[in-house]
C-alpha cells in the first residue's frame, strides 16, 4: 500500500489529516495521503517563488535531459504505474497501461519542444523599421499551480508538469483526492530523473486551504482540468494569473447517411463506454441521419449486448468498470430516472450493480434532460436524429459545451462545412470525439474552457515573449 505525505521541494512533510484512497471496484484501501495544512501551502508557494530564478536559468540541455530521463524511468515502471492507476481510479488495466504509454510519449514530445524558444522578425516591412530586426525570445512566467482530476491521474499531470520543466517554471501540483497516488509517485520519479527539488511540490490540501493555490499573487499561471462549474469559479478568483481551463463537455458524434456503419458502431461503443465514459470527450450523444437511424440503432444495440464490456478493472478484457464513487453513481441514477420518466426509451443496459452501470443506450431523450444536456461522465449514450447536415450542426452548437465532435462521412464538402461551423476545439473526421493526440493543441470553447493544452501550446502559455530590437 502506498502512503504519501506532502512533498515540498523534494522533502516529505508530515502533518494533516490522513486521507484514505479506495479502489472504486473493491472498496479496498489502496493507499493514503496526509492532507496538506495551511502552513504546507504557504511553504510550497514561498519555495516556488524563490525557485523561479534558478528554474529560469536551467539550461536547455538540462531541461531536456530531465524530461528524457523521466521518460525512461516511467517506461521502466510501466506495470507499477498502470496497476496504481487501475486500483486508485478504477480504470481497466488495458486502458491504464495505455495511459502510462501516452504519458511517456507526452514527455518525449515535450522534450522535443525545449529548443523552440522564439522567432526572428524582419521589421523592415514598414518604412520606420528598415534596417531593424526583432529577436523574439520566450521567458518563463514563473510559478505554476496545477490542479488535476481523477480520470487521467498520470497523463493529465504530465501534461502540466512536463511543459513546466521545459519552460523553466517551478510548479505546485494539487491532484484529485479521488486518485492522488499516481501524482505523488510521478513526483518521486521526477526527482530521481534530476529535477531540482525546489522546482516541484505536490500536496493535497482540503478545500478550506485551496484558495492560495488559485489567487495568491505568487502564482503566475493557474492550470486546471476538471468540471466547468469549478473551473469558471476558480477563474473568477484568479485575477492576476494566466489561466488555462480544460473543462467538461457532452461530446457528439455525427453519423451521416454515407458513413461506414460497422466502423461507426464499433468506434461509438469504445468511445462511449471505455472507462465507464469518464472522459470529458467520451461519446455522450450520437446524431444519426434519419435515413439510417433505425439500422444504426439496431446494430449498436446488438453490438453492445454481444460484447463483454463490463467487468473487473483488473481483467484484461474489461472495457467498462465502475464509476469513481457512490456520489457519481447516485447522480447518474437520478439523471437516468429523469430521462425515462420524461419518455426516453432504454435500447440496452440501464441495470446497476453497486457502482457499475451496464453500458446504456437511450433513445428519444428530451433535450432538456440532464443526461443529454449536461456532462454525464458515465457509460450512457443518447441517440438523436437529423435530416440535414445544417440541422446536425445546429444540434451540436445548441450545447453550452464545445470540446470535440466526431463526424462519420466521406463527403469532403460536409467535412469542410462542419469544420467551419461547429463550435468546438476539434472536429475528428471518421472517428469519435474521444480521439486525442497528445502533441496537438487540445481544449474547448464556450463552457468547455479557455486556452489549449499540449506540449507546444502549454509551453507558450507558461512563457511570455520579449523582443530585442536590433539595428543593423
Amino acid at each position: 500500500m502506498h502512503t504519501f505525505s506532502s512533498l515540498i521541494g523534494g522533502q516529505e512533510v508530515a502533518g494533516g489529516a490522513l486521507h484514505l484512497v479506495r479502489d472504486p471496484y473493491t472498496a479496498d484501501v489502496v493507499g493514503s495521503v496526509l492532507e496538506a495544512t495551511r502552513d504546507h501551502v504557504e511553504q510550497a508557494l514561498a519555495l516556488g517563488q524563490t525557485a523561479e530564478r534558478d528554474a529560469a536559468a536551467l539550461s536547455a540541455w538540462k531541461r531536456r535531459e530531465i524530461l528524457q530521463r523521466l521518460q525512461q524511468l516511467m517506461a521502466l515502471n510501466e506495470l507499477e504505474l498502470a496497476q496504481l492507476i487501475q486500483r486508485e481510479a478504477g480504470k481497466p488495466i488495458a486502458l491504464a497501461r495505455a495511459e502510462v504509454r501516452r504519458a511517456t510519449d507526452t514527455l518525449a514530445l515535450t522534450a522535443a519542444e525545449v529548443a523552440r524558444t522564439g522567432d526572428l522578425l524582419d521589421l523592415g516591412l514598414a518604412e520606420p523599421g528598415q534596417g531593424r530586426w526583432g529577436l523574439v525570445r520566450r521567458f518563463p512566467r514563473g510559478l505554476v499551480s496545477a490542479i488535476t482530476p481523477f480520470n487521467f491521474p498520470l497523463n493529465l499531470v504530465v501534461h502540466k508538469l512536463a511543459p513546466a520543466i521545459a519552460a523553466g517554471c517551478p510548479i505546485v501540483l494539487k491532484p484529485s483526492p479521488l486518485a492522488p497516488l499516481s501524482s505523488f509517485r510521478l513526483a518521486q520519479l521526477a526527482l530521481e530523473a534530476g529535477l531540482p527539488e525546489p522546482m516541484m511540490s505536490v500536496l493535497m490540501p482540503p478545500l478550506a486551504h485551496l484558495a492560495p493555490l488559485v489567487s495568491d499573487p505568487r502564482v503566475k499561471i493557474l492550470s486546471f482540468t476538471g468540471s466547468a462549474e469549478v473551473g469558471w469559479q476558480l477563474k473568477r478568483q484568479a485575477l492576476r494569473q494566466e489561466v488555462l481551463l480544460e473543462l467538461g463537455g457532452n461530446a457528439a458524434a455525427i453519423v451521416c447517411a454515407d458513413a461506414d456503419l460497422d466502423r461507426a458502431v464499433s468506434r461509438v461503443t469504445i468511445g462511449g463506454f471505455a472507462y465507464a465514459g469518464q472522459s470529458c470527450i467520451s461519446v455522450q450523444r450520437v446524431l444519426i441521419h434519419q435515413s439510417i437511424a433505425e439500422d444504426f440503432a439496431a446494430r449498436l444495440g446488438a453490438h453492445v449486448q454481444s460484447q463483454p464490456l463490463l467487468g473487473d478493472p483488473a481483467d484484461e478484457a474489461t472495457l467498462c468498470g465502475p464509476v469513481i464513487n457512490r456520489t457519481a453513481a447516485q447522480r447518474l441514477r437520478l439523471w437516468l430516472n429523469e430521462a425515462t420518466d420524461a419518455g426516453a426509451q432504454v435500447l440496452c443496459g440501464g441495470d446497476w450493480e453497486g457502482h457499475m452501470l451496464q453500458p446504456t443506450v437511450l433513445m428519444n431523450v428530451p433535450e432538456t434532460c440532464k443526461i443529454a444536456a449536461e456532462e454525464a461522465f458515465g457509460p450512457v449514450i443518447c441517440l438523436e436524429t437529423f435530416d440535414t447536415v445544417d440541422n446536425a450542426i445546429a444540434q451540436v452548437n445548441a450545447s453550452r459545451f464545445g470540446l470535440q465532435t466526431g463526424l462519420f462521412t466521406h463527403d469532403i464538402r460536409t467535412i469542410w462545412r462542419a469544420f467551419e461551423q461547429i463550435q468546438v476545439g476539434a472536429l475528428v473526421h471518421d472517428d469519435v470525439p474521444t480521439f486525442r493526440a497528445d502533441q496537438a493543441p487540445y481544449g474547448g470553447v464556450k463552457d468547455s474552457g479557455v486556452g489549449r493544452e499540449g506540449p507546444r501550446s502549454t509551453i507558450e502559455a507558461y512563457t511570455e515573449p520579449r523582443m530585442l530590437v536590433l539595428r543593423t
